[in-house]
């Protein structure tokens, strides 16, 4: 079985967000990136696919996300047995990076599937730039291929994966779904397993990057940011000073001026 894992690297949110100019995105100049979450789930689900039954596990990137060598090596480190970076052909020659709208990043992902199919195509759900969801589903629809998402178990049986999908208060079914097929991962069966910055550093020397270049298929409309804004400033804390228990009476009153506490 061939598994192709699309990752995406996405910023890190431990950092100051700006906006651009425009406000139609952020500004990335001085981001650090790093794995979409989700996508480290997927990854993990299909090395876990691949101890089971002795998968070929594929990670695939796009050329023009930010730090996206490091993050195929970290794939490589963990276990997967190829790395593969894509080229837009159709915007050979443009310098600097570019942002991807969700619809384009499909299509050029479909472009690549096409010319090397896989049996399974396994996702994260969504990513932290975008929470649309609609990679695994606009994918699936390009491929013309079946498709479940909010995914939390993918297990192999024969020309067929057994998906279980989980839904609000943790209800959850198990589908059958024949092959090829994509699959939108929540989280794995187990914590995305870590990658020594020893064994990071052998896949970097080994340089088992390889790089193409693909004709997108037809992306459609897809979603079209307007305008991002900041959020809004709340209420500012009040603090309260004294002894304890008069701290304590002052927390009282305030709970009784907002009809918290009786008597």
């Amino acid at each position: 079985m061939r598994i192709v894992v699309p990752v995406k690297s996405v910023p890190d949110l431990v950092e100051e967000i700006e906006l651009t100019a425009d406000e139609t995105g952020i500004d990335r100049e001085y981001l650090t990136f790093v794995l979409s979450e989700w996508d480290a789930q997927a990854l993990e689900e299909a090395l876990l696919l691949k101890d089971a039954g002795g998968a070929q596990v594929v990670a695939v990137g796009l050329a023009d996300d930010p730090e996206i060598d490091q993050i195929l090596y970290t794939a490589l480190a963990k276990g997967a047995d190829a790395a593969v970076k894509i080229a837009d052909a159709s915007v050979a020659g443009l310098s600097g990076p570019r942002v991807i709208r969700t619809a384009d990043r499909a299509a050029l992902l479909a472009g690549y599937l096409a010319d090397q199919p896989a049996d399974l195509v396994v996702t994260g759900v969504q990513a932290a730039d975008d929470l649309d969801g609609q990679l695994p589903a606009t994918l699936a629809a390009l491929l013309d291929l079946p498709h479940v998402s909010v995914a939390v178990s993918v297990v192999a049986a024969g020309g067929s994966v057994t998906v279980r999908q989980e839904f609000a208060a943790g209800r959850s079914h198990e589908l059958q779904v024949q092959l090829p097929a994509v699959i939108g991962v929540q989280s794995a069966r187990q914590a995305p397993r870590y990658a020594p910055i020893t064994r990071i550093r052998q896949a970097q020397q080994a340089g088992g990057l390889t790089e193409v270049a693909v004709s997108p298929r037809a992306a459609g409309a897809g979603l079209v940011v307007r305008r991002m804004h900041r959020p809004e400033a709340g209420g500012h804390a009040e603090m309260l000073t004294g002894s304890a228990g008069n701290v304590a009476d002052q927390i009282v009153g305030l709970l009784r001026a907002r009809g918290l506490v009786k008597g």
